[in-house]
């Protein structure tokens, strides 16, 4: 027999996958009204002949902004319901990456001569989902801003179901920005689409789940079962998708993202020519950063080195939390050879973010910046 949403919340509670939180299990029964009618209209009616006669679905719920403060399982509860929810026509995507895609469509629509270059753009993803969910929306960017009203508006119409999570209320997005008078429809729009529901609670998993956890693991080799159960519990268990950020008019990425949560091997960040812009947009869209085989630097792999310097100074000035699986100890990754004395400044940082209480104050400075 199908289970439902909070039965499959309490079973991985029993196994221990979960931490029973009274704030997460209110949020079940409106992912549940949004699931069952998803899976009971998986298509839109048929076109031509047949769909004249065709019965035409009921108008689809209101979908969800699921918003609070980081780390009080707002993915994990997406995931879990796009995880379980019945139907092909679905996508999971994290809001930034989506808004990268959505730029790149309509550059291409331009280059063609079309003049209303939202509307194809729409029209693909209508046809192509039924649900859309975006993990972290926010709204930071003027040219996002005024795109995102039109494009919603469009979607609507198309009968698209979209879930959503955020650290902040809409009223909220795109605080203080340039022209935010012409943002406030778009609010309104959320206000009537969305079913608004904060997620109280006092718990912050990730953090908790790392404080006195170990988090750099050596030797590498042996570490690759940790790393994954790392990955697993802050993530919920994610396949993660590749993050591609901008950076002076061009990208950078990284390979696996879920949750807040970036993972990539040393050769992902630092065998490819990107500099300390690079390292610092990792780090402002990182809560988390997993680095993975960290090997022995010498003279051999200077300039990979270079690179491992400056990607943890930047996170190390972001406060970014760090998991990492290397050859050998901070201090023994970097004995000989040039640029080995400078290298200690880098071992001492990487010993001082292994803290329990590392990174524990960024989203308070973050929240108070907003």
């Amino acid at each position: 027999m199908r289970q439902t949403l909070t039965e499959i919340y309490e079973a991985r509670v029993a196994e221990g996958v979960l931490r029973p939180d009274p704030a997460q299990h209110a949020v079940l029964p409106l992912l549940e009204e949004i699931r069952l009618w998803l899976e009971a209209n998986p298509a839109r009616r048929a076109g031509g002949l047949r769909g004249l006669f065709a019965k035409a679905p009921p108008p689809p719920p209101k979908g969800l902004y699921l918003w609070g403060g980081v780390g009080r399982g707002k993915s994990m509860m997406m995931d879990l319901f796009i995880e379980a929810t019945g139907i092909t026509a679905k996508r999971r995507v994290h809001f930034h990456a989506f808004m990268q895609e959505i730029h790149r469509e309509l550059h291409e629509a331009r280059k063609k001569g079309i003049e209303d270059t939202i509307l194809p753009v729409a029209e693909r993803i209508a046809r192509e989902v039924r649900l859309l969910a975006f993990d972290e929306m926010q709204i930071k960017d003027i040219t996002d801003a005024m795109l995102v009203g039109r494009l919603f508006q469009k979607l609507f119409e198309g009968g698209v179901v979209i879930v959503t999570t955020s650290n902040r209320p809409p009223e909220d997005l795109y605080k203080n920005g340039l022209n935010r008078q012409l943002f406030l429809p778009f609010i309104a729009m959320l206000r009537e689409r969305l079913t608004v529901h904060e997620i109280v609670s006092a718990n912050d998993y990730r953090q908790n789940r790392l404080a006195g956890a170990q988090v750099y693991f050596h030797p590498a080799a042996s570490a690759q079962g940790q790393i994954e159960a790392i990955w697993t519990d802050l993530t919920g268990g994610a396949p993660g998708e590749v993050l591609r950020i901008p950076v002076n008019g061009r990208e950078t990425e990284i390979p696996r993202f879920a949750n807040g949560i970036g993972r990539a091997t040393f050769w992902d960040l630092c065998d490819r020519p990107l500099g300390p812009g690079d390292y610092l947009a990792m780090a402002e869209a990182c809560r988390v950063l997993i680095i993975e085989d960290v090997p022995r630097l010498s003279s051999s792999n200077f300039n990979q080195a270079k690179r491992f310097v400056t990607l943890i100074d930047a996170l190390y000035e972001a406060k970014v939390r760090v998991i990492c699986s290397a050859a050998e100890s901070p201090e023994k990754l970097y004995v000989e050879g040039e640029g080995a004395f400078e290298f200690e400044r880098t071992a001492s940082r990487l010993r001082e973010m292994q803290g329990a209480d590392w990174g524990a104050d960024r989203d308070a400075d973050r929240a108070a910046e907003a």
